[in-house]
């Protein structure tokens, strides 16, 4: 029943959200090309949903390696929906990256437009590589990082798998910093049968970002295997404070 009735404030709450993003986006639009007014409030939408239930706590690591004045290509594992959410205690104006299909779905793939989120055709993998980097680098010279889930798909048993090269390409293109997050908790926060746990942890911790002159300079595979050894070990750190 409680459920139920979070189900329902966040349907009333995201609606009211996208209106107020739609305005925000036509009245700002002519001095804010990054939509970061549109994007702030996404933040505080993401902040409202996570602070009502008073047991789901939110632990964030590693805040001092992130400086706003940049952006960066931030890459982050995939186990669930909340992973989206949740990347929004980083202080970054950013822009997700997302196949087709989501921007689809009712009302969430609206929100993805307004946000102005890169749509992808996995399914076309040539065309899909040119569309990221084609608008990653316009969403980078406006002042927005760009998210994406290096696997390319959700983990099914919660570790982090072989990574797709399409973030380092675009990272190494648009010559800036490659920003590693790991994400554990956000698979256990709704259950199969899709209730909420009430008495949820997260944690998201950020690690130190892969300078430039690296990721212009690396081999690809090696940097992608670099950061992929660096996220699985994060993981296995914060899994082992659990205990």
């Amino acid at each position: 029943m409680l459920s139920a009735l979070y189900y329902l404030f966040l349907i009333a709450l995201c609606t009211l959200f996208m209106l107020l993003s739609a305005v925000a986006l036509v009245i700002c639009w002519p001095f804010d090309k990054g939509r970061r007014v549109v994007h702030e409030l996404s933040r505080i939408l993401v902040r409202t949903f996570f602070f009502v239930p008073l047991r789901w706590r939110q632990k964030v690591v590693g805040l001092e390696y992130v400086d706003r004045k940049k952006q960066y290509v931030i890459v982050l594992n995939h186990n669930t929906v909340i992973d989206i959410p949740a990347l929004y205690y980083v202080p970054l104006n950013f822009r997700w990256v997302s196949k087709r299909e989501v921007f689809k779905t009712p009302f969430f793939g609206q929100y993805l437009v307004l946000h102005g989120d890169i749509c992808i055709d996995r399914g076309r993998a040539a065309e899909a590589m040119e569309q990221l980097l084609c608008k990653g680098k316009r969403w980078i010279s406006r002042g927005a990082s760009i998210a994406i889930f290096p696997e390319g798909t959700r983990s099914k048993d919660g570790e982090i798998h072989r990574f797709k090269a399409g973030a380092f390409t675009l990272a190494k293109e648009a010559g800036v910093e490659i920003l590693p997050v790991v994400l554990d908790g956000t698979k256990s926060l709704i259950r199969r049968n899709l209730l909420f746990n009430w008495g949820n942890r997260i944690t998201l911790r950020i690690l130190p970002p892969v300078p430039v002159e690296r990721v212009v300079s690396a081999d690809l595979h090696e940097l992608m295997e670099e950061v992929h050894d660096a996220m699985c070990g994060a993981l296995a750190e914060i899994r082992q404070a659990k205990h």
